[in-house]
């Protein structure tokens, strides 16, 4: 029997990396939560985001989930012990996989303000890379622009050169995109930085960590290295929000090639932080 991989985020930022695991292991199932009744996390407290963390991962193993994909810089950083003690299946997490790919000593992250003010990139890099430079920059403005569908706005590029200005002043050549929304801004921030900087999408090394553990439960057999497109809709793929079902559908389209059928949950619960 294959794993039904769980992933989560507070919105539509989670879908780039449920694209990935579609593209990668396009046989499996997937259970995808956006709860947008609270998007966006990334302004809320270390508290919020706690007790948060335990109610959706207690809703999503009552659905049966067999893998936890953290799709949500923001619960990485600050309940990842949460998540890992509630959940009874193993979890991934953005950031700790990135931080082991990571083969530069001067980085930037660009994240949410509660991901950036926790250190939690600079001390995952630098565990790993003692001597690494390690500036991260808050972005308050990118999530709401980004989940309102302003991709071309004026006004977020006029914020992404502000958050770009101290990681070029500072000589990064490696930049994280902290924030599962962020890879849909790779075509404007890669027009404002110097052709040498790298730009890094943490969910394509979280993605290839599934890998094993599909395999122990016959779940990675449709890998491959150039799999076929899915349907846009995404077949396997189970949609569930917190807010409204018609608006996450409509803005999700852009993001998956088509509309998905989505279903409004409520997650109410007893959960509480372990």
């Amino acid at each position: 029997m294959s794993l039904l991989v769980g992933l989560f985020d507070s919105g539509l930022g989670g879908l780039t990396v449920l694209r990935q695991v579609q593209t990668l292991y396009p046989q499996v199932d997937c259970l995808y939560l956006g709860d947008t009744a609270r998007v966006p996390y990334g302004q809320r407290s270390r508290e919020e985001i706690r007790s948060i963390a335990a109610e959706v991962v207690h809703w999503l193993r009552g659905q049966g989930v067999g893998v936890l994909l953290m799709a949500c810089n923001t619960s990485n950083a600050l309940a990842l012990d949460v998540a890992q003690a509630a959940a009874g299946v193993p979890v991934l997490g953005l950031i700790d996989s990135v931080a082991a790919d990571i083969s530069s000593d001067r980085v930037g992250i660009l994240a949410t303000p509660a991901t950036a003010s926790s250190g939690a990139y600079r001390r995952a890099i630098q565990a790993c890379r003692p001597a690494a430079q390690v500036l991260e920059v808050g972005c308050p403005a990118f999530v709401p622009l980004i989940e309102a569908g302003k991709l071309e706005a004026p006004e977020l590029r006029q914020a992404a050169q502000g958050y770009l200005a101290p990681l070029i002043a500072a000589g990064v050549d490696t930049i994280v995109l902290g924030c599962t929304h962020y890879p849909l801004l790779v075509p404007l921030l890669t027009s404002l930085l110097p052709a040498t900087v790298r730009l890094v999408d943490p969910a394509v090394a979280t993605v290839l960590r599934l890998g094993p553990l599909l395999a122990e439960h016959g779940g990675a057999a449709g890998l491959a290295a150039a799999a076929p497109p899915l349907p846009p809709s995404g077949d396997r793929t189970r949609y569930c929000v917190t807010g409204s079902a018609q608006a996450f559908a409509l803005a999700a389209t852009p993001w998956l090639g088509g509309t998905p059928a989505v279903q409004s949950v409520c997650l109410q619960s007893q959960a509480r932080i372990p």
